[in-house]
C-alpha cells in the first residue's frame, strides 16, 4: 500500500503548490513581501503536519524581509489554504528559498566559459 499513499501525497503536494501560488501571488497584502514569488515545489510530510514550501523570489527589495513577511503571514495563508483544500489537517508551513534556478544559471555560465563555441 505505500505506493498508493505516495501518489496521494504527491497529489496533495501539487494541489498545495497551485493554491499557495494563488494565495501568495494575489491575496497576500503584506507590504514586506516584495518581488515576484513563485512556489516551485511543496513537500508535505506523510502525517500532513508540515509542508515545506520552496520559493523562487525575483526582483525582491529585500529577500530576508520577504521571507520574514511570509512567516508572519503564514496564519493567513494557512487559513486560506484550509478554505480551498478540504483535508482534516492543514499543515504548518515552512518557507524555504529554492535556489535551484540560480544554481542552474551559475552552471550555465560556467559551461559557457568552458565551451565558448557551443550553443
Amino acid at each position: 500500500m505505500p505506493n498508493r499513499n505516495n501518489n496521494r501525497i504527491n497529489r496533495i503536494d501539487e494541489e498545495y503548490r497551485k493554491e499557495l501560488s494563488q494565495i501568495i501571488g494575489y491575496e497576500l497584502k503584506n507590504p514586506n513581501v516584495t518581488g515576484m514569488i513563485s512556489v516551485t515545489k511543496v513537500k508535505v510530510t506523510p502525517d500532513l503536519k508540515y509542508a515545506k514550501v520552496f520559493l523562487s523570489i525575483l526582483n525582491s527589495k529585500n529577500i530576508k524581509d520577504t521571507m520574514e513577511g511570509l512567516k508572519k503571514s503564514s496564519g493567513f495563508i494557512r487559513t486560506e489554504l484550509a478554505k480551498r483544500i478540504n483535508l482534516r489537517n492543514t499543515p504548518e508551513l515552512i518557507f524555504e528559498i529554492d535556489d535551484s534556478m540560480e544554481y542552474g544559471a551559475k552552471i550555465d555560465s560556467i559551461l559557457k566559459e568552458i565551451l565558448p563555441n557551443e550553443k
